[in-house]
This record gives structure tokens, sequence and C-alpha cells, in this order.
């Protein structure tokens, strides 16, 4: 890894998915950066190329993965550290087209920031999620760590386990809790990659990362935890910290955050 000072022993990476960097450009966003002042933050559902955005962060470096289509999808990962390289997709056009992975290389490390396709009303986008999606996905970051460790980041657009969301007895057939989505994630845990969340708190309830806007959920915290960090095992014990920032409002995600020990 490079430029980054010598007496540093932790990395804290920010993981939000923003639901509009413009509307939320008008909000708490810089606030929020200059507060945690997080090491890298990345960005999901951007909803904007770089050239419609008016944004200035001194002291980081500025990558972005933006959809074909506009106002739809989209990445974007801000760094103090200068990466090696940096990677937009995952190779595959039915799924880069949507800007929905970026990836840079730190030289100890790979990140990845995803954000997974949502299934959709009446599950319109399930077989395409569950089928094509997830596994091509997985088989990127299995491809990826055997080169070096990975960390991974974003909404994945799941709750794992019934701990993962407020409630899951009427949810099992909705978007974001179905059998298919679940065992997309498990497959992820059986190639041990890690949910640092998880990892730590095992038995955690009432954390959530999503809620929706109806209903007053929020003030209610009847949410989901689908945002997630997830590290190679190699990876595992320099987990040093895992959040969920559910007190930082602006979006209908809360940011999630990690920090990571003697990556460099």
């Amino acid at each position: 890894m490079t430029k980054k000072t010598a007496d540093k022993k932790s990395l804290r990476i920010v993981s939000w998915n923003v639901n509009g960097i413009r509307a939320i450009l008008q909000k708490n966003f810089l606030d929020f950066v200059a507060q945690d002042s997080p090491d890298i933050l990345c960005l999901q559902e951007t909803k904007a190329h770089p050239g419609q955005v008016n944004l200035e962060l001194p002291g980081y470096h500025l990558y972005w993965n933006s959809a074909k289509r506009p106002g739809y999808s989209g990445v974007a990962v801000f760094s103090r550290i200068e990466p090696q390289s940096v990677t937009l997709g995952i190779g595959i056009e039915k799924h880069d087209q949507e800007g929905r992975v970026l990836t840079l290389d730190f030289g100890t490390f790979y990140l990845v920031n995803v954000y997974t396709p949502n299934s959709g009303q009446e599950l319109a986008r399930l077989r395409y999620r569950s089928e094509e999606w997830d596994s091509d996905f997985l088989n990127y970051l299995c491809k990826l760590q055997e080169t070096k460790p990975v960390v991974f980041c974003g909404d994945l657009n799941v709750a794992h386990q019934e701990i993962d969301l407020a409630r899951p007895d009427s949810n099992h057939q909705n978007a974001g809790f179905t059998d298919q989505e679940r065992a997309g994630f498990s497959n992820i845990v059986a190639r041990g990659f890690v949910d640092t969340f998880r990892a730590l708190y095992p038995d955690k309830t009432d954390a959530y990362s999503w809620w929706s806007y109806r209903m007053k959920a929020r003030e209610r915290n009847v949410g989901w935890r689908i945002d997630y960090f997830c590290v190679s095992p190699a990876l595992g014990a320099r987990v040093k910290k895992a959040e969920i920032l559910s007190d930082v409002l602006g979006s209908d995600h809360c940011p999630v955050a990690v920090e990571l020990e003697n990556l460099c």
C-alpha cells in the first residue's frame, strides 16, 4: 500500500448506500465525512455520473463506476490512500452495464465495493439475481482471493438470518429474504468469507442498516441488516471493530463501518 502514514495501525472503512449522491449532498453528507473521517468511504446507489456531481473532498482520491442508465444504481469509492489500480465491474457485460462493482488494489489486499441487484417488486429479478448475479459475483471474489485477501462491502440486498430483520415471519416471500437470496449469502460464507459484524456480535438483535420510509419504520426500528463488510479468512483476526452507525440520517440506509489492523 502507498501513501499511508507509517504510525497508523488500523484502517477505517465506511460503506453507505446514500440513495442518490446529489440528494445527500444537500443533507448531511459532508458533515458526516468531516466528523467520521474514514480512510476509505464506499458508496452505493449514487445515481449519478461524476460530471453531474459538484463534490470536493480534499485529501481523498475519487473513483466512480456509474450505470449506463441515467439516475440508476452506481457505486463510488473515496480513498485517502491511492490504490495501485482500479477495476470497474467484474468483466461480464450483462452485469457491468449497471455500475455495481468497483475494485481497488491496495497492494496487500483488494477492496471490493458492491451494490447487489434488488430482486424487486413481485420478485421480478429474483431469477437473474439468484441464478446469475450471485454466482458470478462470488466467482469474481474467489478469483481475486487467489492472489491476495479481499475486503468487500456494500448493500447486498439480503438479510441473511432471521436475526437480521425485525419481522422475519412475514417476509419469507419478499425481496431480500427469500430462500434463494439467503442461500446466495450462505454460499459466500461457505467459501470462507467472514461477515464481520455477525462474527463479533453473533447474537445481537435489533441491529439494522435499512428501514422502509413507510409507517415510521426507522423511528420504530423495524429494519433489516442488508449492508455488510465481509473479509477473506486470512483477515478475520484483523477485524478490530464492526459498526452499524444507525444514528446517521440522510438515506433510508445508515452507514456501516469496519476497522482492520495491520493491513500494511
